[in-house]
């Protein structure tokens, strides 16, 4: 199987996860205490359609919406609700998109109101993972070096690892080859290539790593019902530096200017 994509098929993978990016940007500026997570799966899916493309998400493996917006201790797959959205919560919001034959995901945990300091540095620490795994993105190494250095970020935080769940290969189908996990062993798992398109997606609790799934048969939330964080970018391997076919930048501007 060759992992690696063409140039081409690279760039229409950018297209999709640029419009993901700003799609999360559109939901940014609905975000506040209040608005439920309908309107969020609402305005999304009126944005990627205005964009020419389809929701990824949305009938995928039979789901029913374009968001997966997952509240406080959902870690994900949480179901768009009526129900609005309180002071204190965090909701990640994990949206996908699907133009030109291709697929874009990304995702972010974003905070509603004021949030308690111990609830924003899990989501700083969660952050801090992402990037760490990313830097472990390059030609050469192994999926086990950004499995680690986001295991090892986390945990010596005090947080714990999701293990149920993992980042994944991108293409013409949303979930490919190969599998990321966020926790594992330096020098370990399949070689990374020039050319391969992943998504990284830690997914980090503040207590114990077990999760359950709920019984919409979608939301997995944590055990012991304390808070979990999220983020995703999809990137491609190069030599040296990975290169970022998602980004946050365009949500940071909205949320620095709100």
């Amino acid at each position: 199987m060759v992992l690696a994509k063409s140039e081409e098929e690279i760039e229409l993978l950018r297209l999709n996860n640029e419009l993901v990016s700003k799609t999360l940007a559109e939901v940014a500026k609905l975000i506040r205490p209040g608005v439920t997570t309908l309107e969020l799966d609402k305005r999304a899916e009126e944005y990627i359609r205005d964009n020419g493309a389809k929701p990824g998400f949305l009938g995928y493996n039979g789901y029913p919406n374009t968001l997966c917006t997952s509240v406080n201790s959902a870690v994900v797959h949480g179901i768009p609700k009526a129900t609005a959205l309180k002071d204190g919560d965090i909701v990640s919001v994990d949206c996908g998109t699907f133009l030109h034959g291709f697929y874009g995901d990304s995702a972010f945990t974003f905070t509603i109101g004021e949030v308690s300091l111990e609830v924003q540095r899990l989501i700083k620490v969660t952050r801090e993972c992402l990037e760490l795994g990313i830097d472990k993105a390059i030609e050469g190494l192994r999926v086990g070096d950004i499995s680690f250095a986001v295991q090892k970020h986390a945990e010596s935080n005090g947080y714990s690892v999701v293990r149920e769940l993992v980042g994944h290969g991108i293409g013409r189908n949303m979930h490919e080859k190969p599998e990321i996990p966020n926790y594992g062993i330096k020098g370990n798992g399949p070689k990374l290539i020039n050319g391969m398109v992943f998504c990284i997606e830690p997914m980090i609790n503040m207590g114990t790593r077990q999760v359950y799934q709920e019984r919409d048969g979608w939301t997995i939330k944590t055990i012991d019902g304390k808070p979990s964080a999220h983020f995703e970018l999809a990137v491609v391997v190069r030599k040296g530096k990975a290169e970022r076919l998602s980004t946050f930048r365009y949500i940071d501007e909205v949320l620095k200017s709100s």
